[in-house]
């Protein structure tokens, strides 16, 4: 038996590797467009590589992906977290849970993956195909036709192709898929940071806040979770999710929008109001510069007086009904106006693909073509940053790999 793997990223490799120890007679080719192999992995995770995230719920897991979470939650109970941990460890690259439940390797260098990945392509005596872009595939009885880009590297056939090229950032890029009657949904870019040019936060650069609530104004979208305030705006894992589950929203609105940022972490805003008038109580003759209401960093919480023309040394006694609302709205409802998107880190992870009516998700096959499946990011599958990108494209190559 003949078997192609078209892409060589995680999920092909992934693929790749569990299709031959599934069928170990089995000619097994990797066909990259690049001459580069896992470019996506040597970057990820800062260079650490997130492999996956240990959240020990399958269900709270599935919840992490605005699009494809469903599918994933059942097959979750066929590859999950658990496995892809005994997955690398058995093949000497053991991982380890942090606190935040993202999983990286003990080595904490994304090339114990690569190296892993390589060496267990070698072993198999899997052959891997650079600079090989695919043009085509057609059908030729129960067999597939892979027609190459380049003219001068003849067309192959095989019995079974499994494509894994990863998101696509344009339509087009997916036509080849969609001209064996695939439906595509539309590509846009998700997991992106929010860009605020006419915002002069941007000055406190560097300042995080560990527990904030965000919503975009207009939507429903909302998210929790660590902010980072950059030189172009804002980052962190409360804007990373909103940018995820919005990422169809956000490019219909062009990238222009205002968010609006509860930095107490507090949903009720008379709670807050009941604390402020507890440091009132407490802390009457002390300068608002230095009692700090939910341990904000000091920085923004100078930003955010001058913002409402609350001087910092105006007494907490001083501040009367009107201060305190003044300070209430700004802690719980702190809006900043979003004009463009800038890439997190160098990591691409697109919001469609795929779609998921074109696949039985029970074999990853596609229900148009025979003998065809799929795996990885190709699909229109996305999860949130922290480890969810790498599992689904474990979970869907591993099942694609035993080729039912």
């Amino acid at each position: 038996m003949d078997i192609a793997i078209v892409g060589g990223g995680a999920s092909g490799f992934f693929a790749a590797i569990n299709v031959k120890e599934n069928y170990p007679e089995a000619k097994v080719v990797i066909f990259e467009k690049s001459d580069k192999l896992l470019a996506k992995v040597k970057i990820s995770g800062g260079g650490r590589c997130n492999v996956t995230n240990g959240c020990p719920s399958l269900t709270e897991l599935a919840a992490s992906y605005p699009r494809g979470g469903k599918a994933l939650n059942k097959a979750f109970r066929i590859f999950n977290p658990s496995h892809t941990m005994q997955w690398f460890k058995a093949r000497g690259v053991p991982l380890v849970i942090q606190d935040d439940n993202c999983v990286f390797p003990v080595s904490q260098n994304s090339q114990s993956i690569i190296d892993c990945f390589l060496n267990e392509t070698k072993r198999l005596k899997v052959e891997i195909q650079v600079n090989r872009s695919i043009k085509s595939i057609s059908q030729v009885g129960d067999q597939l036709k892979l027609d190459f880009a380049i003219a001068k590297f003849p067309a192959r056939t095989f019995d079974k192709v499994i494509v894994t090229t990863g998101g696509s950032p344009q339509r087009k890029g997916l036509a080849w898929l969609e001209n064996l009657n695939h439906r595509i949904e539309d590509p846009v870019p998700s997991l992106f940071t929010f860009s605020m040019p006419t915002e002069s936060i941007t000055e406190l650069m560097g300042v995080v806040v560990e527990k904030t609530l965000v919503s975009i104004q207009g939507t429903k979208l909302k998210a929790e979770g660590p902010l980072l305030i950059t030189h172009w705006g804002m980052s962190g894992p409360a804007i990373l999710k909103l940018s995820s589950f919005g990422a169809r929203v956000l490019s219909e609105k062009d990238y222009e929008f205002k968010i609006q940022v509860n930095w107490t972490d507090e949903q009720n805003n008379d709670v807050v109001l009941d604390n402020l008038k507890s440091i009132v109580t407490e802390h009457a003759n002390k300068f608002l510069s230095n009692i700090r209401p939910y341990f904000l960093p000091e920085r923004l919480w100078r930003y955010l007086l001058k913002k409402i023309d609350l001087s910092a040394q105006k007494k907490w006694g001083e501040l009367g009904k009107k201060g305190l609302n003044k300070l209430v709205q700004v802690l719980t409802n702190d809006v900043y106006a979003v004009k463009g998107k800038t890439s997190f880190r160098e990591e691409f992870v697109t919001c469609g693909g795929v779609s998921l009516d074109s696949i039985d998700f029970n074999t990853m096959q596609s229900k148009v073509c025979k003998n065809l499946y799929f795996a990885g990011e190709v699909l229109d599958i996305d999860g949130i940053t922290g480890g969810y990108n790498f599992q689904a494209a474990w979970t869907t190559a591993f099942i694609a790999a035993k080729l039912n």
